[in-house]
């Protein structure tokens, strides 16, 4: 089976993952207690994760590691002190999804503004996962840096949650020009 590339990420009505200082508590406006909005189950469907090192250096922060169990991969050129078995890379995605494939590997989660840009701009990335939360931030982390071309997707799904939250699952339309 070939390596499925999936991204799954929370991002403002305008367009920020975080704000100008890496900072998420904007995400707490759609917290309800026993509400994950999919990611549970979407996480049992992946063996690897690839992220970005600023998003990586988030995630080492919180109270307990997210990605335990899962092998980790982070995407990095600045030195790394690892703390839950996570490896290193620096290069092209497509080199790199070809040695995880290769080691077996069949789904990656990839996270992280500029990882999912690199993904968009090498076409590596086969779904996308976006959740809108209903806020405005007029400044932050952008959910796509640029720089990639023309690219088609298809709706799979989209859900609206009483939180406001909006989540829409897109994947990546094959075909001639795209």
């Amino acid at each position: 089976m070939p390596l499925q590339v999936s991204g799954y990420i929370a991002a403002t009505m305008d367009g920020f993952i975080a704000q100008v200082d890496g900072g998420l508590d904007f995400l707490g406006v759609v917290a309800r207690d026993g509400e994950d909005y999919g990611y549970a189950r979407f996480s049992q469907t992946v063996d690897t994760v690839v992220l970005g090192r600023n998003t990586y250096d988030v995630m080492v922060g919180f109270p307990d590691w997210p990605l335990a169990g899962k092998h980790v991969v982070v995407l990095t050129h600045r030195a790394l002190e690892t703390r839950h078995g996570e490896t290193t890379y620096q290069g092209s995605l497509v080199e790199l999804f070809s040695r995880l494939e290769a080691q077996g590997r069949q789904r990656v989660y990839l996270d992280g503004g500029r990882a999912l840009s690199a993904a968009l701009a090498e076409d590596v990335l086969h779904d996308l996962t976006i959740s809108i939360i209903p806020v405005t931030l007029g400044a932050g982390i952008p959910l796509f840096c640029g720089g990639s071309p023309r690219r088609d997707w298809r709706l799979k799904h989209s859900q609206a949650f009483e939180s406001g939250l909006v989540q829409l699952q897109w994947e990546r339309a094959r075909g001639a020009g795209t």
